[in-house]
């Protein structure tokens, strides 16, 4: 039962795979981002032009935006400058509180909102802890610290089966779910 804590509801191969018409299909209003390792390298200062446009995208779509985030306030700060999106730093991940604050922001029921992060052990566990879905999305960069390897380690039982969804197949695989969970 705890282990239910530990596993990705899907694994996207990155996050400009969950585009605004997957976010739709899943019935998603709104997406709590993880920042460093997620979306952005952990070096990047600012959002990247492709950031940008992503970001955009979402909002035009009438997605609602925020993040969560363990790192220092003036790296998520300054991260969010341009975006002026809601944000948590220091948000002490696994704890949900960050995450519950980001949907008490939000207005919207559990059922429609959605995380996004790269780690079990931090970033899933704070989503399933506030009730909502998470889903997971390969690390930017491979390699980190001995400490993230270490943690990179112990996470392999719980992605070492996920199905990866990238921009070929992710409607697809998103649409036959949802079927699939109508049909049962």
């Amino acid at each position: 039962m705890a282990f239910r804590f530990f596993r990705p509801d899907m694994a996207f191969c990155d996050v400009y795979t969950i585009t605004p018409e997957a976010l739709n299909e899943l019935g998603v209003k709104g997406v709590v981002f993880d920042i460093d390792n997620t979306i952005a390298p952990y070096e990047v200062e600012r959002p990247t032009e492709k950031m940008n446009e992503y970001f955009a995208s979402l909002r035009e779509a009438g997605i609602k935006m925020a993040f969560v985030s363990n790192n220092q306030g003036t790296r998520v700060t300054t991260f969010n400058e341009g975006l002026g999106l809601f944000y948590v730093c220091k948000a002490g991940k696994p704890s949900p509180k960050g995450v519950r604050k980001c949907i008490a922001h939000f207005g919207l029921d559990k059922s429609e909102v959605m995380a996004v992060g790269d780690q079990i052990f931090t970033d899933c566990i704070a989503a399933h802890r506030a009730g909502i879905r998470f889903a997971i999305v390969k690390p930017i960069q491979p390699v980190e610290s001995t400490f993230f390897r270490v943690k990179r380690f112990f996470e392999r039982p719980f992605v070492k089966k996920l199905e990866w969804l990238n921009p070929k197949n992710a409607m697809q695989k998103i649409r036959n779910r949802k079927k699939k969970a109508k049909d049962e």
